[in-house]
C-alpha cells in the first residue's frame, strides 16, 4: 500500500474518543440526577405534603410532615437531604420516596435542584465538545442549557 492510499485513523479515534467522554459525562449526570429527579417528575400517586425542618445533622436535615388530604396522619420522623436549600424553620411542599422516610421538595425549585448533576455534567461536556471536539456549536448549546440548570437552581432555591 502506498502512502497515498493509507486511511488516516487517528483523528477518527481521537472524535470517537473525545464523543465518548462527552456521552460518559452527560450520561453520569442523567444518572446522578435521576434518583431524585424521579420522585419530583413523577410524583403521581405518590404522598404529597408538607415538611417543617426542625433540626439539621451534617448531611440530612429532620422535621414534621404534615400530608395533603387524608392520606396518612402526620410524621415527625421525615427527613430532607440537607443543602443550601433547606434551613431549619423552613417549610417545603414535598413528596416523599416510596417505602421510607426520605422526602423530596416538588416544584421548580426541587425539579432545578434534582437535575443540578445534569447541569454541571453538561458544563463539562462542554468543554470536551468544544476543545476537544471543536464542534463549537453544540458546545455553546452544550454549555448555555447546563448553565441555564444551574442559573435557575441559584435563582429558584
Amino acid at each position: 500500500m502506498s502512502p497515498k492510499q493509507r486511511i488516516p485513523v487517528l483523528p477518527y479515534a481521537r472524535v470517537a474518543a473525545l464523543a465518548l467522554v462527552a456521552l460518559v459525562l452527560v450520561v453520569a449526570g442523567v444518572r446522578a440526577s435521576w434518583g431524585t429527579a424521579q420522585h419530583v417528575l413523577l410524583s403521581e400517586g405518590r404522598v404529597h405534603g408538607t415538611m417543617t425542618v426542625t433540626g439539621c445533622g451534617d448531611e440530612v436535615c429532620t422535621g414534621r410532615f404534615v400530608p395533603d388530604g387524608p392520606a396518612a396522619p402526620p410524621r415527625t420522623d421525615m427527613t430532607i437531604a440537607r443543602s443550601v436549600a433547606v434551613e431549619e424553620g423552613g417549610r417545603y411542599e414535598v413528596v416523599v420516596k416510596p417505602d421510607t422516610t426520605e422526602a423530596v421538595r416538588t416544584g421548580w425549585a426541587g425539579g432545578l435542584h434534582a437535575w443540578l448533576p445534569l447541569g454541571g455534567a453538561l458544563l463539562l461536556a462542554s468543554l470536551v465538545i468544544g476543545g476537544g471536539l471543536r464542534w463549537t456549536r453544540a458546545a455553546w448549546a452544550s454549555g448555555a442549557a447546563g448553565g441555564a440548570v444551574l442559573v435557575a437552581s441559584f435563582l429558584m432555591l
